[in-house]
């Protein structure tokens, strides 16, 4: 990867107020880190940053950073992010990884295929993308902006693995060679789909939801039998309270009666003890 050349500026304004009035201003936020320098934040010039873009391959770039007043007058970095507006696909940020020319880095590149496979050709398949980036490690100057992959000799129910891709000289592919990635499959039909769509598990989300809403169901129904309980027992309760209320009121009556009657016959008990006292007196004198 030939290095280009990009001018940086050093950034007084930070944070989210400082970033707007940049880019309002006409300028890109950026930051320079790596393992042998401290963070330094810049700022760059939007119109040479998004033609540098437009003009390369992919965002992997190596640039030669001339930072404005710095000590050092070029620093070899790579471009490890490019943040763009979700809407106008403006650049919002950048970040640069400053990297030594004799030390081997590892970065993610992307996968482009070239021609058109016989299996779709003849025989009627579809080409499918397993992995779009692959990871690769090398120099700085051997590092690719992509990997391009011919496709033209792929057959019907045929991949290309990761050990077969071709690579640029000096250039380390990582990962386990045997997993694909480009291959031609034969489409689905109609009927397929929707087997393999009736075929598919529920999901565990939609089973817990399910369940949920039995619970809830076998939760209300004790409650609704319950409520239906509720007004015979208070009810019930209504009809103790009466009957007890009832049962005390007779009772009470009939000890009020029982009370009553004992003093009459008390009274009718007295006279006769008077009676009784008056006959023996009178023998008792008699005697005398």
């Amino acid at each position: 990867m030939k290095s280009v050349p990009l001018n940086a500026f050093p950034r007084s304004l930070s944070r989210r107020a400082g970033a707007k009035k940049l880019r309002a201003a006409g300028r890109i936020p950026a930051i320079i880190y790596g393992r042998q320098t401290a963070p330094q934040i810049v700022e760059l010039d939007a119109e040479e940053m998004e033609i540098l873009i437009q003009h390369s391959a992919s965002e992997n770039l190596l640039v030669d950073l001339a930072v404005k007043d710095d000590a050092q007058p070029k620093r070899l970095a790579l471009v490890q992010e490019v943040q763009h507006h979700p809407l106008s696909g403006n650049v919002l940020h950048v970040d640069f990884h400053e990297v030594l020319a004799t030390e081997k880095v590892v970065v993610m590149v992307p996968v482009e295929t070239v021609g058109e496979a016989a299996g779709v050709k003849t025989g009627g398949g579809v080409l499918e993308h397993v992995l779009f980036k692959l990871k690769v490690r090398a120099l700085p100057k051997d590092l690719p902006e992509q990997i391009v992959i011919d496709v033209s000799l792929l057959e019907l129910g045929r991949a290309i693995h990761l050990g077969e891709v071709k690579t640029p000289p000096n250039v380390e592919i990582l990962g386990d060679k045997h997993i694909p990635v480009v291959a031609v499959a034969l489409p689905r039909t109609e009927e397929e789909e929707v087997a393999a769509t009736e075929a598919e598990p529920l999901a565990a989300g939609d089973v817990e939801m399910i369940k949920e809403k039995k619970e809830e169901g076998e939760e209300g129904a004790p409650a609704a039998k319950g409520a239906e309980k509720a007004p015979a027992a208070k009810g019930a309760e209504k009809g103790a309270a009466k009957g007890a209320e009832k049962g005390a009121a007779k009772g009470a009556e009939k000890g009020a009666a029982k009370a009553g009657a004992a003093p009459e016959k008390g009274a009718a008990a007295a006279p006769a003890a008077k009676g009784a006292e008056k006959k023996a007196e009178k023998p008792a004198e008699r005697k005398k």
